[in-house]
C-alpha cells in the first residue's frame, strides 16, 4: 500500500463518515419491506476523483434502473456510500460503519486497487461478499472466496495489464531487446510492475532499469533522464493518474524516443487528462478496459445516453468511457446472483457468482475464477495517434484518435512503430 493503515487512519475514516451522509441514501418506497442496502466507498476527492465519480453515477443509474423494474426480490435498492478521498487510510473505518451502523445488506468496493486491498480484512471479518471495481490481483494473497472481480484482467491479473504491449513490440521488426520499467510504489503499480517483469522473461527481453519512485512524486525529470540514458527499446510506466500525466509531460520536454511507450499508465483514459496531454499522448500504447468501437457500444448505448445527459450537471467525465459503465456493470452483475440465489444471503450469493456467468452492458459471458478473478481476459491495448492541440470532446468521443493494437478479436488497425514515427503526426 502507498499509504500504512494505522488505528489513527481508521479512526479518522469512522470519523469522516459519521460525519459526511451518503450521498445517494434517499427515502424509499418500501414495496415488499426495508430497502436493500447496498454500501460502499468511492473516490469522490483527491488524485482518483476523476474516475470515481464516474462510478458512483454509473451507480446511481443502475439503482434507478433497477428499482424502476421492482427492484430486487421485491425490494427496493439504496445504494449507501461515501467518500474516501483517494485515501486508503480511510477506508477500513468507511466500511466498519457500512456493516456495524448503517446495517447494509451487501457492499461492493471502493474503486482502484489502493483502495479495495485495505477493505478486504473488514468485509472478509464479517464474510461478507465482495465484489470489486477494477482492484489488480488484490485476492491474491488473501486467497478470499467470496471476492469477484471486476476488473478484466482474466487468470493471469498482474501480467494482463502489459501483455499486449510486449506481444505487439516482440512483433517488430526488428524486435527490440531491452526494456525500461518505472512503476509508482503503490499497489496498482506494484502489481502491475510484477507483472511486467513476468512478461520480459515470457518474451525473451532484458531488464535495463527497473525502478519505483515515491506516490509524492512530483518532478519525474530524473527518472526520465536515467531511462534514456539506458537507450532502452522499450519504456513500460506502471503509475496512477498524477504520475501518468507527470512522466508524459517530462518524457515529451526531454525528448524520450524508445522504440515503444507505455504499458499500465492510469488516468489516460479519462477526459481531464487526456484534454490536459492532448499531442503529447502521440505514440503512447497502453491498457484499455473498454473502448466505444461500434461493436463494444452496441449493447451499453442507453446507459451512456443516461450517463451523458446527467454528467455536467452531475460535475463527472463527460463521457464515462473508463469508470461510468464499469460502475454500472459491477452492481448489474451483483444484482444478477442476487435475483439468481433468490437471496441476500452472503453464502447463497456467492455460490450463485462462482457457478455462473454473467452478460453486463460492458462484457459478456463473465466467470470468476481463482481468486475470484476472470476466467479470460479482456484487456485492450490501444495507440494514440494522430492528436492536435486542438484535441475537444468530440474527439475523445470517438475512435479517431486511437486504435486498438490488442486482442487480435478487437483489433482495429496496426502500431505506429517506432514511437517517434507517431510523433510526426
Amino acid at each position: 500500500m502507498s499509504q500504512p493503515i494505522t488505528r489513527r487512519g481508521v479512526n479518522a475514516g469512522i470519523g469522516a463518515a459519521l460525519a459526511a451522509p451518503a450521498l445517494t441514501a434517499r427515502a424509499f418506497a418500501q414495496g415488499g419491506g426495508e430497502p436493500i442496502k447496498v454500501g460502499f466507498s468511492m473516490s469522490l476527492t483527491g488524485p482518483l476523483a476523476a474516475n470515481g465519480k464516474q462510478a458512483l453515477l454509473g451507480a446511481k443509474i443502475w439503482q434507478e434502473d433497477v428499482n424502476a423494474k421492482g427492484g430486487l426480490l421485491g425490494r427496493q435498492v439504496q445504494v449507501v456510500d461515501y467518500d474516501d478521498q483517494s485515501n486508503p487510510s480511510t477506508v477500513p473505518g468507511i466500511y466498519t460503519k457500512l456493516l456495524d451502523v448503517d446495517k447494509c445488506d451487501l457492499v461492493v468496493s471502493p474503486y482502484a486497487t489502493n483502495m479495495v486491498a485495505p477493505a478486504i480484512p473488514v468485509v472478509m471479518q464479517k464474510g461478507k461478499v465482495f465484489i470489486s471495481l477494477f482492484a489488480l490481483a488484490a485476492n491474491s494473497e488473501f486467497h478470499y472466496p467470496k471476492y469477484f472481480s471486476m476488473l478484466p484482467s482474466g487468470p493471469t491479473p498482474k501480467e494482463s495489464f502489459t501483455e499486449g504491449f510486449f506481444q505487439t513490440a516482440v512483433a517488430q521488426n526488428p524486435k527490440p531487446a531491452t526494456v525500461a520499467i518505472a512503476a509508482e510504489d503503490a499497489e496498482f503499480s506494484r502489481n502491475a510492475a510484477e507483472g511486467a517483469r513476468a512478461n520480459v522473461k515470457k518474451f525473451g527481453l532484458s531488464s535495463v532499469y527497473d525502478k519505483t519512485y515515491p506516490p509524492n512524486t512530483t518532478d519525474f525529470s530524473p527518472i526520465v533522464r536515467a531511462i534514456q540514458a539506458t537507450n532502452a527499446d522499450l519504456v513500460v510506466f506502471c503509475s496512477y493518474p498524477l504520475s501518468s500525466v507527470g512522466l508524459l509531460l517530462s518524457a515529451n520536454e526531454l525528448g524520450l524516443r524508445p522504440k515503444m511507450l507505455g504499458g499500465a499508465m492510469v488516468g489516460l483514459q479519462a477526459t481531464v487528462f487526456k484534454d490536459k496531454l492532448k499531442s503529447k499522448l502521440n505514440g503512447v500504447t497502453n491498457y484499455e478496459t473498454w473502448v466505444p468501437s461500434p461493436r463494444l457500444m452496441a449493447p451499453a448505448a442507453d446507459f451512456f445516453k443516461k450517463y451523458q445527459a446527467r454528467a455536467q450537471s452531475e460535475g463527472v467525465d463527460p463521457l464515462g468511457y473508463y469508470l461510468g459503465g464499469w460502475g454500472y456493470a459491477y452492481l448489474q452483475v451483483l444484482g444478477a446472483a442476487v435475483t439468481g440465489a433468490k437471496s441476500i444471503n452472503d453464502d447463497k450469493v456467492a455460490d450463485y457468482l462462482r457457478n455462473h456467468s454473467f452478460d453486463t452492458i460492458m462484457a459478456a459471458g463473465i466467470k470468476f475464477g481463482k481468486d475470484g478473478e476472470w476466467t479470460k481476459s479482456g484487456m485492450l491495448q490501444v495507440q494514440y495517434h494522430d492528436l492536435t492541440d486542438a484535441a475537444n470532446l468530440d474527439t475523445w468521443r470517438g475512435m479517431s484518435y486511437q486504435t486498438v493494437i490488442t486482442p487480435p478479436d478487437e483489433k482495429t488497425g496496426t502500431l505506429i512503430y517506432p514511437y517517434a514515427n507517431a510523433l510526426k503526426s
